[in-house]
């Protein structure tokens, strides 16, 4: 039978498996690349940059996101007041040290969890979902913010985008190395060469999509996860439900929102129409490509707890 803690452990299952995917995609890659170029020290180049790169993100993530969102610190007195005993009493609950808050003024529903670690952490909100959700409901969402954090979720996003970068690194050296014939190519001119070459363009071609297919699974599932983890929390998985459908009706579009930062978010920011959107089937198809599972499963999941 469902409940809570299988949600949970099911969607935990599935991220490590959705990794080891990516961990197995970039050995072949590796091992394609050395092979093609008899030059193992080229995957070692594109794992340091790639290493560099999101490090350097990951340790600064809240700043870089807080300046990219204009988020504004929240006073502890007046109209922030309950937002602050909600959150100082789920991280209570939750034995997590208080989150720095922050606010956006944006009249689109919406708020974001971010920081390397607990005790960097940064929950935001805008002031659009201050005005339209109950108590129950804002209680849901910040639940779900403090989850991600609890959960590690800029570690593990920080591990996915390392391996993403690898392969979209590993492809484009193997592109180049095509574009300009192949220099340093092993068995080039051999009829296992050319073999050697359809498969690398096949490999060049898919790689980079299906790296940006898992990244965007494991994204989805860090959500279902932090959604379970949010109602073990609270204990009223109907408080983030309703919750996920007064936002998602909500036709506000986010002022300040990009790629870079749409995934943080506990919702959509880019839904160009959201009135309605919780009753719409999605295509499997295009669920490949979202940051975020459907709303419609999401309320389903939580409902069903």
């Amino acid at each position: 039978m469902a409940s809570l803690y299988t949600h949970k452990d099911s969607n935990i299952r599935k991220t490590w498996f959705l990794i080891t995917g990516f961990f197995i995609l970039t050995m072949f890659l590796g091992w394609f690349l050395s092979y093609y170029f008899n030059a193992p020290g080229i995957l070692v180049i594109a794992i340091a940059i790639s290493i560099f790169m999101s490090v350097g993100s990951y340790w600064w993530s809240d700043k870089m996101v807080i300046a990219m969102t204009r988020a504004k610190p929240v006073p502890d007195e007046g109209r922030f007041e309950e937002i602050h005993n909600i959150i100082e009493n789920l991280a209570i609950t939750a034995g997590l040290p208080k989150p720095k808050l922050y606010v956006l003024e944006e009249r689109a529903p919406n708020a974001f969890a971010t920081g390397r670690n607990p005790e960097h952490a940064v929950v935001a909100v805008t002031t659009g979902l201050l005005e339209i959700l109950d108590r129950p409901e804002l209680e849901g969402v910040l639940a779900h913010e403090m989850s991600h954090i609890g959960n590690r979720d800029m570690l593990v996003s920080t591990v996915v985008v390392v391996l993403a970068g690898v392969i979209i690194y590993a492809t484009d050296i193997l592109f180049r190395s095509m574009l300009w014939g192949g220099v340093g190519g092993r068995n080039n001119d051999s009829r296992a060469g050319g073999v050697i070459m359809i498969v690398g363009l096949v490999a060049m071609i898919l790689a980079p999509i299906l790296a940006t297919i898992l990244k965007l699974a494991v994204s989805r599932k860090r959500e279902f996860l932090a959604d379970a983890s949010g109602a073990l929390l609270t204990r009223y998985p109907e408080g983030l439900a309703s919750a996920l459908e007064k936002i998602s009706q909500d036709p506000t579009k986010m002022r300040f929102a990009n790629n870079a930062t749409a995934h943080l978010f506990f919702e959509n920011p880019f839904k160009a129409d959201k009135r309605g959107a919780q009753d719409k089937e999605v295509g499997k198809f295009a669920k490949l490509f979202m940051t975020h599972p459907p709303v419609q499963e999401r309320v389903k999941a939580l409902k069903e707890m």
